[in-house]
């Protein structure tokens, strides 16, 4: 409405007078509290300069606008926006004195004239024609004398939800806003301002409470984005406090009501951002990411965390989120760009807005973003001036180039995954991290080739004893044994830190595998062709060493049966709490004489068959078990291996939430029967 001249002119009628020194009271923060102080200034005008009274006459005042509400109504359900002399006779209105009624301010009434039908009136704008039917309606049930009391006279509640069902079938949008002005003069804040109108109050919390839930369910049910938007209002005129979570279940809801498919407008999210901005709510997440992949979308005022992934964002999008941002920077601390065409250009514009002093940005997410060596330099630079908030930062599968990763030196947790880094790119980022060691924590370079010189170089880091990396992810990096052995000297040499790594998909052959014992929590080695002879090298380092990792992840390798089964040994140390994730006798017989540690088992793609999930389901039934998560996805599952499970959660239900058997042929009665278990009181499984 702001783009209305007669709506602007009203405002700032209305601000003028409560600004200066005429009127104090507080803002007005809804159209129904602006329209109403403009009926009340504008009555008091009228007062004035016709009355020459400076106290209203509120007798006389209810009776006019009795009158022109009474003709505001009845034309607006004719859908009349200009009236006739008989129109004004029906309505109670003195044809003669038209001109005292167009004196409550002309801006209120007007006579015209047509060219060949005389004189013909209308209110300045249909807005304030809707805005005082919805007055008349609500004087009407306050005075339960007018000629429409039979019309108007039911219990409050159940006449506010016909008006809410009659806005909703016109195809027009006819009622919507008369809606938006009759809910809000329902609350007893806007009647107070009227109470010299009002015989009485006709207002509760239980009312007004029971229509705004009548709303909310209306607006899940109704899938039009302009009906929905008007509803917004509705409870923003209510002063409901639930508006953030509304907006945010309506932008997300799925299945025959779900937004899929529908590009809102620029004006329906401007409308979504006015009912966001007016809700007083503290907006701790705005999440646009799984909603209309618009640029319009990303012209939010985000409080804290601000998820725009996939949103479709270009330069142009950028240059409106960071214009917002610059407004109020000090409360955003994380935003998630991913999967968006910034480039270069927006993330220069991003970058001067974390040169800000004031902005508090602590992570940046901004992977598959287009950016390149000049946008990593406007980022490089901006991070220089103002280093101390940003930590985080993700720039995976972008081209940062060599240059790119001098950014390193200045973050905690860095991700540059599919980074097109070779062992050149791995120089430049030692030589960067080297200067300044002690912030980064965590470090992913998946899927680049950095090869075993490029390792060699970053082993070489972790050797230095002011190097504080925590977590090191290198899958898919052209690893091989070379790499791998320079590691393990490097690790030996400075061990206190690094408790997480990730060699998966590379090549450290049997001897690689001796990294698993250094000093790791979690060790991942998927898919790096460990055979039995690499089980033998990685069972005796742990023997040596089996307090420390909890978690060891050898999927997708050749260990064989007789390999797991060398593993399995190691489970029955009672020093031994690690996890074994990989390929089922040897493995159950070790478990069973050391059951109370294991909490997670991933068997999935595997073959135990039925014959080996009966030896899991005696596991299971052992007192002592903690297991909480069993994968068993393309296991060679049927009905008879379903059973066993059912029977051994039946009898220790305890423990176990999480039971995945995808890909499985349980048949109809292995599903019956698992799915028994969910109705069982004692049964702790949430996922099946």
């Amino acid at each position: 409405m702001c783009h209305i001249p007669v709506f602007c002119w009203i405002s700032a009628a209305v601000l003028e007078r409560m600004m200066g020194k005429v009127e104090s009271a507080e803002i007005p923060k809804t159209l129904t509290q602006m329209f109403t102080h403009f009926l009340i200034f504008q009555t008091k005008l009228k007062t004035q300069k016709f009355d020459r009274k400076y106290e209203i006459d509120s007798d006389q005042a209810r009776k006019t606008i009795l009158c022109l509400g009474k003709l505001a109504f009845e034309q607006l359900e004719k859908g009349n926006l200009i009236f006739y002399e008989e129109d004004l006779k029906e309505s109670g209105i003195d044809v003669r004195e038209v001109s005292v009624y167009s004196g409550i301010c002309t801006q209120i009434f007007r006579e015209e004239f047509g060219l060949q039908l005389g004189k013909v009136y209308s209110f300045v704008h249909l807005s304030i024609q809707e805005f005082l039917a919805a007055l008349f309606k609500l004087l009407s049930i306050s005075e339960q004398n007018t000629g429409l009391k039979n019309v108007f006279w039911s219990p409050m509640t159940s006449l506010l939800k016909r008006e809410v069902d009659k806005a909703l079938q016109s195809e027009n949008g006819h009622w919507d806003l008369f809606l938006r002005f009759l809910l809000g003069l329902s609350l007893e804040s806007n009647q107070t301002l009227l109470q010299g109108l009002l015989r009485k109050t006709v207002s509760s919390s239980d009312i007004n409470q029971e229509t705004a839930e009548y709303i909310k369910q209306k607006i899940r049910e109704n899938p039009s984005p302009e009906k929905s938007i008007n509803l917004f209002h509705c409870l923003n005129e209510l002063n409901d406090r639930s508006l953030e979570q509304e907006v945010q279940t309506y932008l997300s809801r799925t299945g025959a009501r779900c937004l899929s498919g529908v590009r809102l407008s620029a004006a329906q999210w401007s409308a979504l951002v006015f009912v966001l901005l007016n809700s007083e709510e503290e907006l701790d997440e705005f999440n646009l990411s799984k909603y209309d992949p618009s640029e319009e979308s990303g012209r939010f005022d985000i409080s804290f965390m601000g998820l725009l992934s996939s949103c479709d964002i270009t330069q142009k999008g950028c240059a409106a989120l960071i214009s917002a941002l610059r407004s109020n920077p000090s409360h955003l601390t994380e935003l998630n760009l991913s999967f968006n065409k910034p480039g270069d250009s927006g993330v220069k514009l991003l970058s001067a807005l974390l040169e800000d002093p004031h902005c508090k940005l602590e992570k940046l997410q901004l992977s598959y973003c287009s950016i390149g060596e000049e946008g990593c330099a406007a980022l490089i630079s901006a991070l220089r001036s103002n280093p101390s908030h940003l930590t985080e930062l993700n720039l995976s599968d972008n081209k940062p180039g060599d240059s790119g990763v001098k950014l390193l030196s200045l973050l905690k947790n860095c991700w540059l995954i599919n980074c097109s880094i070779a062992e050149k790119g791995c120089a430049a980022l030692i030589s960067a991290l080297r200067s300044n060691p002690s912030h980064l924590t965590e470090l992913n370079l998946n899927c680049n080739k950095p090869g075993d010189s490029g390792v060699k170089l970053l082993s070489a880091l972790l050797e230095d004893p002011h190097c504080k990396l925590e977590k090191l992810q290198l899958f898919n990096c052209s690893i091989g044994e070379e790499g791998c052995a320079a590691l393990i000297s490097a690790l030996r040499s400075n061990p206190s830190h690094l408790t997480e790594l990730d060699l998966s998909f590379n090549k450290p052959g049997d001897s690689g595998v001796k990294l698993s014992f250094m000093f790791f929590s979690r060790c991942r080695l998927i898919n790096c062709s460990i055979g039995e002879k690499g089980c033998v090298a990685l069972s005796s380092a742990l023997r040596s060493n089996p307090s420390n990792l909890t978690e060891l992840n050898l999927s997708c390798n050749n260990a064989g049966d007789s390999g797991v089964k060398l593993l399995s040994a190691l489970l029955e140390d009672p020093h031994c709490i690690f996890v074994l994730i990989t390929c089922c006798a040897a493995l159950i017989s070790a478990l069973r004489s050391n059951p109370s540690h294991l909490t997670e088992l991933d068997l999935s793609d595997n073959n135990p068959g039925d014959s080996g999930v009966k030896l899991l389901s005696a596991l299971l039934e052992h007192p002592h078990c903690k297991l909480q998560k069993l994968l068993l996805s393309y296991c060679s599952i049927g009905e008879e291996g379903c059973a066993a499970l059912s029977s051994a959660l039946r009898s220790n239900p305890s423990h176990l939430t999480e039971l995945d058997l995808s890909d499985n042929n349980p048949g109809d009665s292995g599903v019956k029967l698992l799915s028994a278990l969910l109705e069982d009181p004692h049964c702790k499984l949430e996922k099946l």
